[in-house]
């Protein structure tokens, strides 16, 4: 019995619209970036077969596409090891999805799983010394109100260990300014957490607080509109290139937002055990952290 052909537009909505969402309750980051893959497999294959996308069908995606658009990702759009792997993985989730629901696509399915991933060295993540650090962190111009903001920013960043993606969502309602001051981090995987801040952290941000409303974002851009990850590596690469006059080192390395990769004033990485029972608004729990981190969070 031949099959008749199926379109797969329906099956992407089905994708996007209620598996992601309602059966797996995955990330929005994470449904950005499916979504994200299919707009741009979408246009290449309908390029490539030439037909319209909306005429695409399942069997048009066959692993011969897949393969192609893999190597469009890369060659022309520049794409590293690591997101072309990023998109196959959406494109292995699709079609397990639709083998899963339609048997006469299991072989199908199967053709597409069948494309491996392209193996990758992880690359050397480097560290900041301490003066480099405070290099960096004097570089903004704090008699101007965008200097205060870079400063703000980038302590808060460096207090925290806080992720680029994680700070641009950081709420004014995400700080408790109290008498042990806190903040709020959505993380990964809607993962919270809580982190202690400084003194000297909590001073400049209640700064940047008063008359706002606790649901507006904390951090916001030049043009007063709420900051993006990509705005905050913007950021930390600009002032990272005024600090290099003062810390020439700064130039070989590449500045990312990961504060907490600042060198450990010792070479022990040995790892301590701390109650937080004592510790004044804190639940009763254990917290396992390197040594290094401790003079970092209590100073």
């Amino acid at each position: 019995m031949k099959t008749e052909k199926q379109p797969i537009g329906a099956w992407i909505r089905r994708f996007l619209m209620e598996h992601l969402v309602g059966e797996r309750n995955l990330a929005r980051n994470t449904q950005a970036s499916y979504r994200d893959t299919l707009a741009l497999l979408l246009p290449f294959a309908g390029k490539m077969l030439k037909k319209p996308v909306d005429r695409l069908c399942i069997e048009d995606i066959s692993a011969d596409v897949i393969r192609d658009f893999l190597q469009y990702l890369e060659k022309e759009r520049d794409c590293s090891i690591v997101t072309r792997n990023q998109r196959l993985a959406a494109i292995h989730a699709l079609s397990r999805f639709i083998g899963e629901r339609s048997p006469e696509h299991v072989a199908w399915c199967s053709e597409i799983r069948g494309i491996p991933f392209k193996k990758t060295s992880n690359a050397t993540v480097t560290y900041l010394e301490k003066p480099e650090m405070n290099a960096l962190l004097n570089a903004p111009n704090r008699r101007t109100e965008q200097g205060q903001k870079d400063y703000a920013l980038m302590l808060f960043l460096y207090n925290t260990g806080a992720r680029a993606g994680e700070a641009a969502h950081i709420t004014i309602g995400d700080l408790d300014l109290g008498n042990s001051p806190s903040v709020k981090i959505n993380g990964k995987g809607s993962k919270i957490r809580y982190c202690p801040l400084w003194s000297l952290t909590a001073k400049i941000l209640a700064a940047h607080i008063p008359g706002r409303s606790p649901h507006e974002m904390l951090f916001l851009n030049r043009r007063s509109q709420p900051i993006t990850r990509f705005g905050i590596n913007t950021l930390v690469k600009r002032n990272a290139s005024k600090a290099s006059h003062r810390a020439a080192s700064l130039r070989k390395k590449k500045s990312a937002p990961i504060p907490f990769a600042t060198r450990p004033p010792s070479t022990s990485s040995a790892l301590v055990s701390i109650s937080t029972q004592s510790v004044p608004g804190w639940g009763t729990c254990r917290l396992i952290l390197p040594t290094f981190m401790l003079k970092l969070i209590w100073r």
